[in-house]
């Protein structure tokens, strides 16, 4: 099984070069968010098709650097189909991915638990724990899960 750094790598490096989603999405009923990462220049502009309660396709534009790129896009891919409430508790996994792995250091495993008691697989997600071991790329990582909680989660 490969190390969660290699994974790490190669997740990055695939995702940033050919993006998945990475394409203009409009319609009626489409949901919009666009965020920036004022540190570093990063820009997303998310697009989401919600119908019953069900992510029924997503999309991003935008610029940055590869990590944010890479978790747009490997986000896109995860929350497709996924019923809303679902999408929250993704979201607050990864985040406790991050916070988790700053608080702990990054260490291998494919699978982490979320404190109270729900265990999410997070697949190849679990990759940007590394982020962790640089705590101001961490705002890289989550800039496209923040679009997409301000997008359909409030």
């Amino acid at each position: 099984m490969a190390s969660v750094r290699d994974l790490y790598k190669r997740t990055i490096l695939e995702h940033s070069r050919a993006p998945r989603n990475f394409r203009a999405l409009t319609g009626e009923g489409v949901l919009f968010a666009e965020l920036r990462n004022v540190a570093c220049g990063d820009r997303i502009v998310l697009a989401v098709a919600v119908q019953e309660d069900i992510v029924r396709d997503i999309a991003f534009q935008g610029s940055g650097c590869a990590i944010s790129m890479a978790s747009a896009s490997l986000m896109t891919e995860t929350v497709k189909s996924l019923h809303r409430a679902d999408v929250h508790r993704l979201h607050d996994q990864f985040a406790t991915l991050l916070r988790d792995g700053a608080r702990d250091g990054a260490r291998d495993g494919a699978r982490d638990g979320v404190r109270d008691g729900t265990d999410v697989d997070l697949g190849d997600l679990v990759a940007f724990r590394e982020v962790a071991r640089f705590p101001v790329r961490i705002a890289c990582a989550t800039l496209a899960w923040d679009a997409l909680r301000a997008a359909i989660l409030l």
